[in-house]
């Protein structure tokens, strides 16, 4: 049986690529990426006002495809319009709450903090992504050249970024920094440090300050060193403000320690992320006592393709 053709619709951030990404090659599609732009001032228009019209965003030059997998407020409209004019059979698969009537999409693939529910949504243990433990393994010997040859453990802090509801000031950032500093005292390990593609480059300038030569911290934004860090770290630490890459960590079955900022506005739904991963035994505080853990790795983007295959009979 030949691949179905997939195109993925996203706004072109790294935690919504890596979702629908996970997805399509879970789904064994031959698959392309297309990053969504609406016209004027529709990017500020909530998509259940919007016409279902070409006229809303840029044409997307693509017609040959079975499944379109959106992910991101502006790539629903554009999943829906695509799927309406095909003159051939189409599934649409939107990933995340899409805050519009449900029947739009074949498909909806949503956290379980997302609180909703129906007959074509398939609610997730956090985030879908685009890691596989074969990557991981591949790459465990990347960061040999970077991190100091000694006998000492390693533990990874895994950096996301600012948002609207987290801050990354130094203030926040001395704050985390100053728990590992504790725990140094305690307990002999080396930190590695991983930026993320949000991550200001004044924190990981801050980082490299204060840890200095005796840690490792990653200058640029590195995908082999942070499959690598995920691969030889005992303890991996990722701040509270990517859910995506909490959902990545978990993927390894190791200790996750989550570390805190305290927010600028109502998070509610990232606490109830947390405390799924909490009672699931994956996580725990940083600044907490250190402890060592099991779980069963998590691999919801399996999981979810092997469902929507059954589905669609593919």
């Amino acid at each position: 049986m030949s691949k179905l053709k997939g195109i993925l619709l996203t706004e072109g951030m790294h935690g919504m690529l890596s979702q629908v990404e996970g997805l399509a090659k879970a789904l064994d599609l031959d698959f392309t990426h297309h990053k969504v732009e609406l016209k004027s001032l529709w990017s500020l228009i909530p998509p259940k006002f919007t016409p279902i019209s070409q006229n809303v965003y840029k044409k997307i030059n693509h017609s040959d495809f079975d499944i379109i997998i959106s992910c991101g407020r502006k790539s629903i409209i554009p999943s829906i319009h695509l799927k309406s004019i095909s003159n051939k059979k189409i599934f649409n698969i939107h990933i995340q709450d899409p805050k519009i009537n449900f029947d739009y999409f074949d498909f909806i693939v949503a956290p379980e903090h997302d609180g909703i529910s129906g007959s074509n949504i398939i609610n997730t243990k956090g985030a879908i992504h685009y890691l596989t433990k074969d990557e991981i393994d591949e790459n465990k010997d990347y960061l040999t050249s970077f991190i100091r040859k000694d006998n000492r453990k390693i533990w990874c802090l895994i950096m996301g970024g600012p948002t609207k509801y987290y801050d990354y000031s130094t203030k926040n950032m001395k704050h985390i920094f100053s728990i590992f500093y504790k725990l140094l005292k305690k307990k002999d390990f080396q930190l590695v440090v991983i930026p993320s593609m949000r991550t200001p480059l004044n924190t990981i300038h801050y980082a490299k300050e204060f840890f200095g030569e005796n840690h490792t911290v990653i200058m640029d934004v590195d995908k082999k060193a942070y499959l690598s860090a995920l691969a030889i770290s005992e303890n991996i630490i990722v701040t509270c403000d990517s859910s995506s890459m909490i959902s990545e960590a978990a993927l390894t079955g190791k200790p996750i320690y989550i570390a805190n900022i305290l927010p600028k506005k109502n998070d509610i739904r990232f606490q109830r992320f947390r405390n799924l991963f909490r009672d699931l035994n994956i996580t725990r505080n940083l600044g907490e006592d250190v402890e060592n853990w099991t779980y069963q790795s998590l691999d919801e983007t399996n999981r979810v393709a092997k469902i929507i295959k059954e589905k669609i009979n593919y």
